[in-house]
């Protein structure tokens, strides 16, 4: 089979998610048809377009019926009547020509582009968009100087790659590179719609760290990206090394990097490493690691491939019509990401940085890690949005609780202060606000627990004292000014 993205042909592209019968009706249109990934914008799927030189139509949650509709007329020529937008473009586009449509055209599309576009599990697709550049052990690390890592489940999260890799380089035993591609909405839409970017960024490492063994981790509740990846890591020309895909529990603690690793040995306990030593001392089986997100290491592969723009995914959610993961530069705000779905009703607060991210009124703020870090905000890709109904002390309660029940259990101050700053937070109710007792929690808690999940528990609270402290002053007096938790605080 040849690339699509290249010819005159007609080209009859599907949602591989969509219902069987999309893919039925799509067989017998007799055109070239492409089962391509997930576009990142599912209120729009199943998405089908059709292209025909340097014009393509879209068709926004295409049905068999509708798509039986449009493929009985290509022989008279594009549908462009049916048709929610139409796009001009570069006869050999490699990347999703951008349609004016809502989830798809904002931001950039970089590490994005082929989601929507090309064959996800296609080597010549992949090769036609400029993939599958080997670069040198040297050309890797001088871009590893630079790059940070995306994600708390990357083993250096904001930080460059390089001096892991050389840790890990120079520690005894053969090296294990460890894509962590789990729980995160983008990293397993990178595995679904672009597996080849990600593993050519890990196929990068392994050469700079001499590893001789690639191991992808992904949720178990990940079928779909868990099956793509797999089928792509079968189709890899000359794989330079031995890739395994490893299933691990869908919880959210299993993604922190060495709960990944007891994971990927086939440890039914999760819990996380003392450290140090870190991963690249000793991993999986005493072995030399490194552990990066499927983010990282597709960032790594563009980077390594052609100059641009560094750039993030952000996966906006919460009270929003519909969400969206979308590409943005680090200059831009995470308003622009917000901007590619509906609020449902206005815009109260949001919780930057996912789980355990900070609460801010504001989201004029850059996506860079710096500015993120700066404004007290997480740094993991995800915006949840909050709308005026919603009640902030009630929100940070409930994942003061998450995080009381879900910790390892592995160190006291994240063991024992989630469950007592869950405590503090009830005791609002009962009309006792302390919020020193509340700080001083938060900084043992950060300062002390041994992994990211302790060391970021604290900060819904941490942030939302901040920003919206009257609502907990409120909440002391009996009133919810959300009307949210009005039952909690009547006597």
């Amino acid at each position: 089979m040849t690339s699509i993205l290249s010819g005159d042909e007609t080209v009859l592209r599907y949602s591989a998610t969509g219902p069987p019968e999309l893919s039925e009706v799509a067989a017998d249109a007799g055109v070239t048809v492409a089962a391509v990934g997930p576009s990142g914008a599912p209120a729009i799927e199943p998405l089908v377009s059709v292209t025909q030189g340097g014009q393509t139509t879209f068709h926004t949650r295409c049905s068999a019926d509708e798509l039986r509709e449009l493929t009985a007329g290509l022989d008279d020529g594009l549908p462009t009547d049916l048709a929610d937008a139409v796009v001009d473009h570069d006869p050999s586009a490699t990347s999703l020509p951008v349609p004016d449509l809502a989830g798809l055209d904002a931001g950039t599309r970089r590490v994005t582009g082929g989601w929507g576009w090309r064959r996800p599990t296609d080597p010549d697709d992949h090769e036609a968009a400029g993939g599958f550049v080997t670069a040198t052990a040297e050309e890797t690390e001088r871009a590893g100087e630079s790059l940070r890592g995306r994600g708390w489940g990357d083993w250096c999260q904001d930080e460059p790659l390089a001096d892991t890799w050389e840790t890990a380089r120079h520690t005894d035993g053969e090296a294990t590179v460890v894509v962590n591609a789990h729980g995160t909405t983008a990293d397993a839409l990178l595995l679904a719609s672009s597996p080849f970017d990600v593993l050519e960024g890990a196929c990068a490492t392994a050469r700079t760290v001499d590893a001789d063994r690639v191991v992808v981790y992904v949720s178990e509740a990940d079928e779909d990206a868990a099956a793509s990846v797999r089928e792509a890591a079968d189709a890899y020309p000359d794989l330079p090394v031995a890739a395994d895909v490893v299933t691990g529990p869908s919880v959210y603690r299993a993604a922190e990097p060495t709960m990944a690793i007891e994971a990927v040995e086939g440890n039914h306990r999760l819990e996380a490493r003392l450290r140090p030593p870190g991963p690249a001392e000793v991993g999986i089986d005493g072995r030399p690691t490194v552990v990066h997100t499927a983010r990282t290491l597709a960032q790594l592969a563009h980077t390594l491939r052609q100059d641009g723009p560094t750039t993030r995914l952000v996966t906006v959610t919460g009270d929003v019509a519909d969400p969206v993961t979308v590409e943005l530069t680090e200059g831009d705000s995470l308003a622009s990401a917000v901007d590619a779905t509906t609020v449902e009703g206005s815009l109260k607060a949001a919780c930057v940085g996912g789980r355990f991210g900070g609460l801010t009124a504001s989201l004029d703020v850059t996506a860079d890690p710096a500015s993120l870090i700066d404004a007290g905000l997480g740094t993991e890709g995800v915006v949840e949005v909050l709308s005026e109904s919603r009640c902030v002390v009630e929100f940070v309660g409930r994942r003061a609780q998450f995080a009381a029940d879900e910790n390892c259990g592995r160190c006291v101050p994240c063991r024992e202060g989630t469950t007592q700053l869950a405590e503090l937070l009830r005791d609002l109710y009962d009309g006792r606000y302390d919020r020193d007792g509340i700080e001083e929690l938060d900084r043992v808690m950060r300062t002390s627990s041994i992994c990211t999940f302790g060391v970021d528990a604290g900060r819904p609270a941490r942030t939302a004292m901040a920003a919206f402290e009257s609502e907990f002053e409120a909440h002391a007096d009996g009133r919810c000014p959300a009307g949210a938790c009005t039952a909690e605080v009547t006597p």
